[in-house]
């Protein structure tokens, strides 16, 4: 569909005949005086034939250049038809705990592999699983950071999951800040709806669609915030945890019972894992989370035309100058030369 993103644009139109109307003519003598050397004034009779052919065409040029400039003032565009995005209706968190007891083993059919291997392995194929989903991706070892801001670019958040390193954010585990630094990413945006019950400890200051998985293999043991309170707040901004304990059958060092406290706080689930296969049954089950139904989302393409009518008032102007002026200049040398050769046969003959 053709529209003009400034129509107001056209109002211009009659400018240059409005001009013409209010500014006073030339008069004769004025005229005279203006005209540009006729060449009929030196008995050029083939010059003065096409000089007047040549003057039917600049009102018709000067018009449809005009004409053509303005079109291109008013911004033409073609916009396509509407194009439906993918939305699914959830914005998803991952929090993975990077601290370097994820380099102890974990069971994996016959052998033993990493569990941060087993975690990457297993979150990489949820992660791309979750077609429309916008997804993020918290690390955290003594304090918490985004490896991955909220996007819709599941290859990208993938290749950072990959390259997340052991104890590269320290040795200690800090539950409570990636809690807190989840609840910071996925705060209300813009055009939110707050809830008027601020008081209440459910408000949903946030949608009910957004949710943190977090995953760890061990005991809050640092952190500007315990994983409680970080439940707390999670709770009244409306964010539902989902939490996932991994680690081999008798692990000492997993407090599953604050895990299980921080997804009741939040209405989200706790998962245990003692291996890859129940790791990754975990990530199935999580899948199959029912989405919350959102307004579709479209977009309509648009292409800009503007250069087509500014192309054709560039060529028509360039067209009318070389119909204007082209001739005249042809016609000035040629009877420049006509001039320097009449003294010369003048000169011949007196001798």
């Amino acid at each position: 569909m053709m529209n003009f993103l400034w129509p107001w644009a056209f109002i211009l139109l009659p400018l240059p005949f409005f001009f013409r109307l209010i500014l006073p003519r030339a008069t004769q003598g004025n005229d005279a005086s203006l005209k540009v050397h006729d060449i009929t004034d030196f008995q050029l009779q083939d010059s003065a034939s096409l000089i007047h052919h040549t003057k039917r065409w600049p009102l018709l040029l000067y018009t449809l250049a005009w004409i053509c400039l303005i079109i291109a003032a008013a911004r033409p565009q073609w916009t396509g038809d509407a194009i439906e995005l993918p939305v699914s209706g959830r914005d998803l968190m991952m929090a993975i705990d990077i601290s370097k007891s994820m380099d102890l083993p974990i069971r994996h059919n016959l052998r033993s592999v990493s569990r941060i291997t087993a975690t990457k392995a297993v979150a990489s194929a949820f992660i791309e699983k979750r077609v429309g989903d916008r997804i993020g991706l918290i690390l955290f070892g003594d304090q918490a950071y985004v490896q991955s801001p909220l996007t819709f670019d599941r290859t990208t958040v993938n290749i950072l999951l990959h390259e997340a390193v052991t104890g590269l954010a320290g040795q200690a585990t800090a539950i409570g800040d990636a809690i807190g630094l989840a609840v910071k990413r996925l705060n209300k945006q813009p055009g939110e709806i707050k809830s008027p019950s601020a008081s209440n400890s459910r408000s949903q200051d946030i949608s009910e669609d957004r949710v943190l998985i977090l995953l760890t293999d061990g005991v809050s043991n640092r952190g500007e915030i315990t994983p409680l309170k970080a439940a707390e707040l999670a709770a009244i901004k409306g964010l539902k945890i989902h939490t996932i304990g991994i680690g081999n059958r008798g692990t000492r060092e997993l407090d599953e019972k604050t895990l299980k406290a921080v997804a009741k706080i939040t209405g989200g689930k706790y998962f245990r894992a003692y291996n890859t296969d129940d790791l990754q049954n975990i990530y199935e089950l999580l899948d199959l989370l029912e989405p919350v139904e959102k307004e579709l989302k479209s977009y309509r393409p648009i292409k800009a035309l503007f250069y087509l009518p500014l192309t054709a008032s560039i060529i028509t102007a360039t067209l009318l100058a070389l119909i204007l002026y082209l001739p005249q200049i042809s016609f000035k040398s040629l009877f420049s030369r006509q001039s320097t050769v009449r003294p010369t046969a003048s000169a011949g003959e007196k001798s």
